[in-house]
């Protein structure tokens, strides 16, 4: 079965969340009908412990962080995954960034 929209989870620092919503909207993700620049987001806590090798945006090598988080969930079309991964990236400040890629099975779209 393919799927025609995946929905993305996208951990961001707060102070970045405006130039992803730009982004977003910018390749169309959240666009629900005839409304566009539809996501959502929730305030989490996010904690990591960068290794050898790495140079984390916050923390230090080989120590826990935790630091506050937003977590934005916005769908997107299957043919725009690839373009919409792509915006997300460029605008992300972590090296790592989690981004969960979630196929539904049917959509209110």
């Amino acid at each position: 079965m393919e799927f025609q929209y995946f929905k993305l989870e996208i951990f961001i620092p707060e102070t970045h969340f405006r130039a992803l919503q730009k982004a977003l909207q910018q390749v169309d993700a959240g666009h629900i009908g005839n409304y566009d620049s539809c996501l959502s987001y929730s305030r989490v806590t996010g904690t990591w412990r960068p290794l050898a090798g790495t140079n984390p945006y916050i923390g230090a090598q080989d120590e826990i962080s935790e630091e506050p988080e937003l977590k934005v969930e916005v769908c997107c079309k299957a043919e725009k995954l690839r373009e919409t991964m792509a915006a997300i990236k460029a605008v992300h400040p972590y090296e790592e960034p989690v981004i969960n890629v979630i196929p539904l099975y049917q959509t209110g779209i």
